[in-house]
């Protein structure tokens, strides 16, 4: 059974003094979640976290992070200001982007992060956008076919659009080599939200072949391997939580029986997790504001896709606890809906729920990453205000609520 991080008491109160809807994050549940990440990885001298910070573009989130010794993993201009902005610089910047524009790589170089270069070609658009390449690069690599683990497919790598070929990798550890680059890197991203412990060794078993393989062809030795992202979180209730330790023991295992023996034992493992960071650590709070009743029993929230879009995207579960009423018996079925203009504006199509009054605060679970990231203004709707609850327990407004001049001001 899923339970909200914040009791009933505390999202009244601040539900009374910031009105709703609003996202509310976790500070303790992030930091506590952090720190069992690098205790899983501690064997491993290097190992670094960067945080995806697509999951969670806040300052407030990036800056807990970095406290806890997390960089962060930036693809876009604005990501690396925020970076910057949050006091991730250096080392701790990752820039992983495709079809990157030049002024892109100029400020992740002038921040001092590193380089993932997505494509063979960007080799050139990087020098170029550069002047000179520089000293620490990352190749992304893309095996194709399919991936599978226990006998199953876990995904097609095949068909992204992200990573060099195997052949093209060779290649551009050469070109690279050649052209002055003295510390390498490799990353992989095959799967998304994968709630099995198998996902993160049988990755690393794979780009640790390719990394002795590429010292045995090139005579570079790969100083970081990159496992990306992908560990997924519970969003259902009956859903089992990735057991972190087994996975880094799993990786562990890996590293010993490829790594070390391949002279590689120096070796750095970095992760780019976003959903398995914050996801459990953030919820959206809003209000029961209309109920309908016609072919099906409907409760209209006010909040809508645009404040979390995951459900209307791709139907995506997000558990919905009735704040008060957490023990009640769910005699109803409801569809809870928004009020965009679009029927796929639903954050529940025929959940099992408690009688639903005017008024309740609905907490829907989970949406602590590609939540309100994921935000948008169809209908002219604007996008929540997001909180965090302090470990203190005091709260704290990290970003307000965007308002009808924000919506106007880009308009010329």
């Amino acid at each position: 059974m899923k339970q909200p991080f914040a009791t009933p008491k505390q999202l009244s109160d601040i539900a009374g003094e910031y009105g709703t809807p609003f996202h509310l994050y976790d500070e303790r549940g992030i930091r506590e979640n952090a720190r069992r990440l690098y205790r899983a990885f501690a064997w491993n001298r290097g190992f670094r976290e960067f945080f995806a910070v697509k999951a969670t573009p806040n300052p407030a989130i990036i800056s807990i992070l970095r406290e806890e010794g997390c960089g962060a993993d930036c693809a876009s201009l604005t990501e690396l200001m925020l970076a910057e902005r949050s006091g991730v610089r250096g080392k701790g910047v990752m820039f992983s982007s495709n079809v990157t524009p030049a002024e892109e790589f100029r400020l992740a170089l002038k921040l001092g992060g590193i380089i993932n270069l997505d494509d063979i070609t960007h080799i050139d658009v990087l020098e170029q956008a550069a002047g000179t390449l520089p000293p620490t690069i990352c190749c992304r690599f893309n095996p194709g076919g399919t991936f599978q683990a226990s006998n199953s497919v876990m995904d097609n790598p095949g068909e992204a659009k992200y990573g060099m070929t195997r052949t093209q990798l060779t290649e551009a550890f050469n070109i690279l080599k050649s052209k002055g680059v003295k510390h390498f890197g490799i990353h992989s991203f095959l799967v998304s939200n994968a709630l099995t412990a198998e996902y993160y060794p049988k990755l690393a078993e794979l780009l640790f072949s390719v990394a002795a393989e590429l010292k045995a062809e090139t005579g570079v030795s790969v100083e970081f391997v990159n496992l990306s992202g992908g560990i997924g979180i519970p969003y259902k209730p009956e859903e089992e939580a990735v057991d972190i330790n087994a996975v880094g023991e799993g990786v562990r295992a890996a590293f010993e029986k490829i790594l070390v023996p391949a002279g590689l034992g120096d070796a750095a493992i970095y992760t780019e997790l976003g959903r398995y960071m914050l996801a459990p650590y953030g919820c959206l709070v809003a209000t029961a504001l209309r109920e309908k009743h016609t072919y099906r029993e409907y409760i209209g929230l006010d909040a809508s896709a645009v404040d979390l879009m995951r459900p209307a995207m791709y139907g995506a579960y997000h558990h919905i606890t009735v704040a008060g009423k957490e023990n009640a018996p769910a005699t109803e079925t409801y569809d809870i809906t928004g009020s965009l203009c679009e029927n796929n504006d639903k954050f529940a199509i025929n959940r099992k729920l408690p009688k639903i009054e005017l008024g309740d605060l609905l907490v829907l679970h989970d949406t602590g990453a590609h939540g309100y990231s994921m935000g948008y203004n169809y209908n002219g709707k604007l996008r929540s205000k997001e909180l965090l609850l302090k470990e203190d327990g005091s709260v704290q407004l990290i970003r307000r609520a965007e308002t009808p001049a924000d919506y106007f001001a880009t308009l010329v």
